[in-house]
């Protein structure tokens, strides 16, 4: 799961916790598994500074002070969230370094050139983008997608509708 991909350009500290809890239930919700949550960046565990990571720490910190029952960590760049190898050299005692299963980009920037590049580039399918914190289902599509493309996103937020009723 990736987030933001499509709405919030330049999320605040409190916008990007906001959108990695949101996040993290649906994925619950939707996907049935326990969301394993990365907030990804350039630098790992302190390794590069820079204001946009001190962005990322306080969002971290905002969620382990609102959702303290969710596994979140950040910052972390996107090899050591997903390869338990790299992990465990970069940041060995991340509980969700290696593993993570939810991705929260930094930026929209990122966040749409990194769907759009595993689509293109794995043929991955994607669905959505998917947005949530709204009361009822509102869910985009980009206009580069396919009908497949379409009918999941028709398909999860039928899903998502019957979930709220």
């Amino acid at each position: 799961i990736f987030a933001d991909c499509g709405l919030v350009t330049r999320p605040s500290a409190d916008e990007l916790a906001n959108i990695a809890i949101q996040t993290a239930d649906t994925t619950k919700k939707l996907c049935e598994i326990d969301p394993k949550v990365a907030l990804l960046s350039f630098s790992t565990k302190g390794s590069a500074k820079d204001e946009s990571i001190d962005l990322i720490k306080n969002a971290l910190n905002l969620v382990n002070a609102k959702r303290p029952d969710l596994n979140v960590d950040g910052e972390l760049q996107v090899d050591a969230a997903l390869v338990p190898e790299v992990a465990s050299k970069k940041a060995p005692n991340s509980h969700v370094a290696g593993q993570a299963n939810v991705l929260i980009f930094p930026d929209l920037n990122a966040g749409n050139i990194g769907y759009k590049l595993v689509e293109r580039l794995a043929n991955a399918q994607a669905i959505g983008p998917l947005c949530s914190g709204f009361a009822k289902p509102v869910n985009d599509l980009s206009r580069g997608c396919s009908i497949d493309d379409i009918f999941m996103t028709i398909i999860v937020t039928s899903v998502q509708a019957q979930m709220n009723d």
